[in-house]
C-alpha cells in the first residue's frame, strides 16, 4: 500500500485539528446522556466493610490491573500526541491501568510518525491496544497494516475502531463500509491477539455485537452516546457548509452507553465487555460496572489532565480511585466482582 506525501499530510493535519478541538470546543452531546443518569445505587447504612481494604483490582485479557479503568483510544501522530500518549503511559503504569492509544493509521503509513505512539518502553507491564479503523480494510489494510500497529507498540489486542458518522461527516471521509464482516473475520482469524470492535461515541447495539462475535471480534468496546461527539469534531473542522450542517444536524446521533451495556451483557454474559461513551467519574464507572462492564474506558478526562501535567493526571486517577471504592464501601461491595454481581444499582422510575 503507498501512500503519498500529501494524503499522509492530511492525516497528520487531522489528527492535530482532533486533539485541538477536544482540548479547546464544547464537543460533548448537548439532549442525549449516556443514559447512567437514569440509574442509581441503593446505599448501604452499615456496609461491614473498612474502606482501607476496599480491592478494586481486576482481570482483562489474562492481565491484572490495579482498577477497572481503561485509558481510552485518543491521539497519536504529532508530537502534541507523543507527549500526551508518554505521560498517559507513564500514568497507566504506575496506576496499573489499561490504555489503548490513538488510530495509528497516520503512522502506518508514515512510519517516521510511529515515535508518537512508541509508549511500551515507558509502560512494560500494562495492558496495551493498538488501533485503526475498520474501514480501512477496504482502503488496502489487511493483515500487514494490522501486524505493523501491533508490533509498533507491542500490543496485547488490536482495537478495531467503527466509525461510520464520523466518516460521513469528516470532509473527504472514507464511506465505504460494504463487506466489512468478511475483512473482520479473516483478520480475527489471522492475528495472533485479540481483536477488540470499538464504536467511538454513537454506540454498538446487541444486534451488532453478535454480528462482530460471530465473525470472531473478542471484546466490545460499546462506545455509546453520551459524551464526546466526534460528528460535532468533525463539523467544527468543515471545510464546506454541507458538512458542518451535517455535523450540527448528527451532533447528538446514536445509541446511549447504558442501552448498549444492557442489551450487549444481556445476551452475551461471557464477552470481554468494554463502556465508554460518556463516562466522566468514579462513580459512573462503577455504574457501568453494575450493568455487566468489565472496564470503565474514559478519554476526555484523561486527554484534559495530560494535557495540564503528570500531576494532574495522577491526581485524577487517585481521585477515580477514590470515588469508585466509596461507591463499593457504600453498596456494601468488598470488590469489583462482587460489585458487577450485586443488586444494588436500580434504575430510576
Amino acid at each position: 500500500m503507498t501512500v503519498n506525501a500529501a494524503e499522509s499530510e492530511q492525516t497528520q493535519s487531522r489528527k492535530a485539528d482532533h486533539l485541538r478541538i477536544c482540548l479547546e470546543d464544547d464537543v460533548e452531546f448537548r439532549e442525549l446522556g449516556t443514559g447512567l443518569e437514569r440509574y442509581h445505587f441503593r446505599h448501604c447504612c452499615l456496609p461491614e466493610l473498612d474502606l482501607g481494604e476496599i480491592d478494586l483490582r481486576t482481570w482483562f485479557f489474562g492481565k491484572s490491573l490495579q482498577a477497572p479503568f481503561l485509558i481510552s483510544s485518543m491521539t497519536g501522530g504529532t508530537e502534541a500526541a507523543k507527549l500526551i500518549n508518554q505521560r498517559l503511559a507513564e500514568v497507566a503504569q504506575a496506576q496499573g491501568l489499561a490504555m489503548g492509544v490513538g488510530s495509528q493509521r497516520v503512522a502506518v503509513e508514515n512510519p517516521a510518525l510511529s515515535h508518537t505512539f512508541d509508549v511500551r518502553s515507558l509502560a512494560p507491564d500494562i495492558l496495551l491496544f493498538a488501533n485503526l479503523g475498520a474501514v480501512q480494510l477496504n482502503y488496502g489494510y489487511g493483515v500487514d497494516q494490522c501486524q505493523r500497529a501491533i508490533a509498533m507498540l507491542e500490543a496485547d489486542a488490536l482495537i478495531l475502531h467503527i466509525n461510520p458518522l464520523q466518516e460521513a461527516v469528516q470532509s473527504r471521509g472514507d464511506q465505504n463500509f460494504k463487506g466489512l464482516f468478511d475483512k473482520i473475520e479473516r483478520l480475527c482469524y489471522l492475528l495472533p491477539i485479540p481483536v477488540i470492535a470499538k464504536e467511538v461515541g454513537n454506540g454498538i447495539s446487541g444486534e451488532m455485537a453478535q454480528r462482530l462475535i460471530d465473525v470472531g471480534v473478542q471484546a466490545i468496546d460499546v462506545a455509546g452516546a453520551g459524551g464526546t461527539s466526534w460528528a460535532k469534531v468533525e463539523g467544527k473542522r468543515a471545510q464546506d457548509v454541507r458538512q458542518r450542517r451535517l455535523g450540527a444536524l448528527f451532533s447528538d446521533w446514536g445509541i446511549p452507553t447504558a442501552d448498549c451495556l444492557v442489551q450487549v451483557r444481556s445476551q452475551f454474559p461471557d464477552i470481554p465487555l468494554i463502556a465508554s461513551g460518556g463516562l466522566r467519574n468514579g462513580l459512573d464507572v462503577a455504574k457501568a460496572l453494575a450493568l455487566g462492564a468489565n472496564l470503565g474506558g474514559l478519554a476526555s478526562p484523561f486527554l484534559k489532565a495530560a494535557a495540564d501535567s503528570p500531576e494532574t493526571l495522577n491526581q485524577l486517577v487517585d481521585l477515580l480511585k477514590s470515588e469508585l471504592a466509596t461507591v463499593l464501601f457504600c453498596t456494601g461491595n468488598a470488590n469489583i466482582e462482587e460489585l458487577r454481581h450485586s443488586d444494588s444499582l436500580e434504575r430510576l422510575k
